[in-house]
């Protein structure tokens, strides 16, 4: 239940090419506090709730718990999240024995590509693909929750 990631900012839609896999999402949070989160998540014709603790220091793990929930369900607690939704595609692009998943945002954070990689530990070496651009690991305005309060547009 321990997530491990970093997190980068995109250069430019190579990625696209490269990209094996993708899907629409949409999200809410019930609860954004930055030391646990709670986000309700719709991707294909699944749904699951999310809660997330405090980041490490530098960003780099944190606790994670997600379980498949009721579509029907998803869709009702959405209403009740807090104000701000995302909506983002999902691109899924393998580099080396790992996938990046790579986030391209509509709406409010329109022009945001963030490309996030999931480790087995710290210092799990990854081979960065070219399309990446600057890492932004642990900085908290590139969580999905932080978006949801402050768009991307608004920066």
């Amino acid at each position: 239940m321990l997530e491990i990631e970093r997190k980068f900012l995109v250069k430019n839609e190579d990625f696209k090419k490269e990209a094996y896999q993708s899907f629409h999402i949409k999200q809410g949070y019930l609860n954004s506090h930055p030391e646990r989160t709670t986000r309700i998540r719709i991707k294909k014709n699944k749904a699951f709730m999310t809660v997330k603790g405090k980041s490490s220091e530098g960003g780099l793990s944190r606790f994670e718990w997600e379980k498949e929930i009721d579509l029907k369900d998803a869709e009702a607690l959405l209403q009740l999240c807090e104000p701000g939704k995302i909506e983002k595609t999902r691109f899924l692009v393998k580099s080396g024995n790992h996938i990046f998943e790579v986030d391209e945002f509509y709406g409010e954070n329109e022009g945001l590509i963030v490309a996030e990689v999931e480790m087995n530990s710290e210092s799990d070496q990854v081979l960065l693909p070219d399309w990446l651009a600057n890492e932004v690991t642990g900085e908290q305005k590139y969580y999905n929750s932080a978006l949801t309060q402050k768009p991307f547009k608004t920066w």
